[in-house]
């Protein structure tokens, strides 16, 4: 059911408009404007599709190579010849190189003089995030296609079309529209799950009682397809997205949203340490001392993790992701240490107060460190008017409390302590 041309393509027309650089690639008379491209999305979504549809519909020599076998030597080969029949025939030739993020620097490197010089018009794919993947000379001589995941219209389509068409099940089953709808949400935007969920759940599928068709129904399409498909990549961006997410719905206390991200995390194989790491930090970060116990249960969490191992180890992921989300939250303290370290970094420091300074070294006293130093604990309230910052930094505030939660009461009681400190 692979298309053959760019018409019969679904979805991403916004990458084949009239004039688009896909649209003039397919076109035989454009060989000399063409440009090469890479083109990233999600797996399913027509990235090999697109290739080879353009090398039917442009007439050009099509070359393909795999970064999963492809070495060095390989593609210098395909350069070589792309070279010669440039130059010999007067014919271009296409490089499709799929899963391009695989390819090291020095296999990339080995690309840039036939894409330089225009030996090969290089169309690569991947599905991770080229501006990590993909070495900086070989973007900029490179226009950048983002593909998107298919719409339900996109795969409904699809799917009728294979029931349908004589290359695929011709018309030989009949789809319900409960089946239809099953396939397509649980394809994810994935036009290949799509097909093979179908093909699969044809197989299930007996003739009606009245010696009909067969008729797939939701039931079989159940069957051939256990659970949706997760898009989700380790190191690429869904990685960064989903985790982000998780963060963001802590801090703005949507618990429902942190708990599915959590899930989505956990049911793609993320490491269960990487998740409790970043709860760490939100305890830290988003909540403080608005609720002091946050961080405590969140390292409890983490070695709780660590100790039990998974799949149990979801559940004190998930009793601190709910404290975490459903407590007071203050970033007080993360404002406070940031603040202090740019003033630092600016060359906001002086010299240390003497009365502060060490005295229990030789000489010391001598050098008057330590003198007039007033012991705290000597006063009734344990706080005494004493300067305590350097002379250039007197009077700065960084940690400012926040009247939420518990930190309500550390601010009542800071207020105190300042006017005490600064003799009021």
């Amino acid at each position: 059911m692979r298309p053959t041309s760019l018409d019969e393509v679904a979805g991403q027309g916004h990458l084949l408009r009239p004039g688009s650089p896909l649209v003039t690639l397919a076109d035989p008379d454009a060989a000399r404007t063409a440009s090469s491209v890479i083109l990233w999305g999600p797996p399913g979504t027509g990235k090999t599709t697109l290739a080879q549809a353009i090398a039917r519909s442009s007439g050009r020599r099509f070359v393909e190579l795999s970064a999963v076998t492809a070495g060095v030597r390989d593609v210098r080969e395909v350069m070589q010849e792309a070279l010669t029949q440039r130059d010999l025939y007067d014919q271009s030739t296409i490089l499709f190189l799929d899963e391009i993020h695989r390819f090291t620097k020095a296999q990339q490197d080995a690309l840039l003089p036939g894409v330089e010089n225009g030996w090969v018009v290089l169309i690569a794919a991947t599905t991770e995030n080229p501006s990590f993947s993909v070495i900086s000379p070989l973007l900029s001589r490179s226009l950048l296609l983002t593909l998107k995941p298919l719409t339900d219209d996109d795969l409904r389509m699809l799917v009728d079309r294979a029931v349908s068409d004589a290359r695929g099940l011709a018309a030989s089953v009949t789809l319900g529209d409960d089946a239809r709808d099953a396939l397509v949400r649980l394809s994810s935007g994935d036009a290949r799950r799509a097909l093979t969920a179908l093909e699969a759940a044809a197989s299930l599928a007996e003739p009606s009682d009245h010696g009909g068709s067969p008729v797939i129904s939701a039931e079989h399409v159940a069957q051939a397809v256990d659970r949706a498909l997760l898009r989700y990549d380790r190191q690429g961006d869904e990685h960064y997205d989903v985790i982000s997410a998780f963060i963001k719905s802590i801090r703005g206390s949507d618990v429902d949203a942190a708990m599915h991200y959590l899930a989505r995390m956990i049911e793609a194989g993320e490491d269960p340490r990487f998740i409790a790491r970043r709860l760490i930090i939100s305890a830290a970060e988003d909540i403080g001392l608005a609720d002091p116990h946050a961080l405590p249960l969140a390292v409890a969490a983490a070695d709780a993790v660590q100790f039990i191992g998974m799949p149990e180890g979801r559940i004190p992921l998930a009793e601190a992701t709910a404290y975490l989300a459903t407590t007071a939250k203050s970033n007080a303290a993360y404002l406070a240490i940031d603040a202090a370290i740019a003033d630092v970094r600016a060359g906001g420091f002086g010299r240390v107060p003497i009365h502060l300074r060490d005295a229990h070294y030789p000489g010391a006293k001598r050098l008057g460190h330590g003198k007039g130093y007033i012991y705290p604990h000597d006063s009734e309230v344990g706080v005494s008017a004493q300067q305590y910052l350097p002379d250039e930094l007197r009077g700065r505030r960084y940690y400012e409390p926040k009247a939420l939660g518990a930190e309500r009461d550390v601010q009542a009681r800071l207020e105190k302590i300042r006017r005490i400190l600064d003799g009021r």
